[in-house]
């Protein structure tokens, strides 16, 4: 199959281009954003992030956004833990954790008390600093289970309060990553977060069911969780080459223009060759277009975490 031109030029499967044509500024392009990012020194949070990276739409990037910015943030020094609450366990398998039907995790942490402490296993990417809770094919029953559970919207909250707690200043972020629906999983995380992160596909039908999504983080901020809120929007599936992306990504900004990170993430191959490899794509191709993209939108999140925290100060100080 014929790779997609972008891949090759990152990769260096093509002939140096002529100077002055698109290609040869393409690649230069790309060549003065990895020189930044690896010089760029990324602020660490005073205190634990945690966000729920979430949308009901299937195929959007959720995953795949959930483990390359955690990837990218523990590349950068931070220790980093992502929760895997879908029970399709994507996010373990690219984060190259075990996560067969014997293997302690997240479901039993929801069902059956464990300590969440109990179930983090680190990812072999960066085994210092990144780690994962995973997910098993007993989470797919959890919904149902959880019907009965008392308090089973703050189980997640429980038990991430419990690890923080325990493990003072040892995770900078938690990122929990979420299934494509809005059932109780979801509500967990929503209870357990603080912030919540959404990835948007540069597609067709981008915004439908938004309205939605954002409807239940206001509700559950309002009953269950008042300090919740929507941080950060993430666009991806980017084709700058189309009327369409480019389209979607002014519609997105203009609702959304203090949440939308100027990164965009592009489709690119590397992205999705990846996980088959048990790898996100800031290991298995470092110097591609799609690795340097979330480099820059970890960062991002990064300095703009750091901007909430100084003005939140400032407010307290105020009062």
């Amino acid at each position: 199959m014929k790779q997609s031109q972008p891949d090759r030029e990152v990769t260096g499967e093509t002939a140096t281009p002529d100077a002055g044509t698109p290609l040869a500024r393409e690649i230069a392009d790309l060549s003065k954003r990895r020189r930044v990012i690896g010089q760029f020194p990324v602020p660490l949070p005073r205190e634990t992030r945690v966000l729920a990276v979430s949308n009901q739409k299937g195929g959007v990037g959720k995953t795949t956004t959930t483990v390359n910015l955690a990837a990218a943030l523990a590349k950068a020094g931070a220790r980093v833990l992502v929760i895997d609450l879908d029970p399709q366990g994507n996010a373990s398998t690219a984060l190259g954790v075990e996560h067969t039907a014997e293997t302690p995790s997240i479901y039993d942490v929801l069902i059956d008390g464990f300590a969440l402490s109990d179930v983090v296993m680190p990812s072999p990417e960066f085994p210092n600093n990144l780690f994962c809770a995973p997910s098993t094919i007993h989470l797919a029953g959890a919904e149902i289970e959880l019907v009965t559970q008392d308090r089973r919207e703050h189980l997640l909250r429980t038990a991430v309060d419990s690890l923080l707690e325990e493990a003072a200043g040892q995770y900078h972020y938690v990122f929990i990553d979420c299934p494509p629906s809005l059932g109780l999983l979801t509500i967990n995380a929503f209870v357990a977060a603080r912030e919540v992160l959404i990835p948007i596909q540069c597609e067709y039908y981008a915004l439908e069911g938004l309205s939605q999504l954002l409807s239940s983080i206001q509700l559950i901020g309002e009953h269950l969780n008042p300090g919740l809120r929507l941080s950060t929007i993430l666009l991806t599936m980017f084709d700058g080459r189309t009327n369409l992306s480019n389209q979607v990504a002014e519609d997105v900004r203009t609702h959304f223009p203090d949440q939308v990170l100027h990164t965009v993430i592009p489709r690119t191959v590397r992205i999705s060759e990846a996980p088959s490899f048990g790898q996100t794509v800031i290991s298995y191709d470092p110097s591609s277009l799609g690795a340097v993209s979330y480099l820059e939108a970890a960062a991002e999140i990064a300095v703009w975490g750091r901007k909430f925290e100084q003005r939140q100060s400032t407010i307290r100080k105020d009062a």
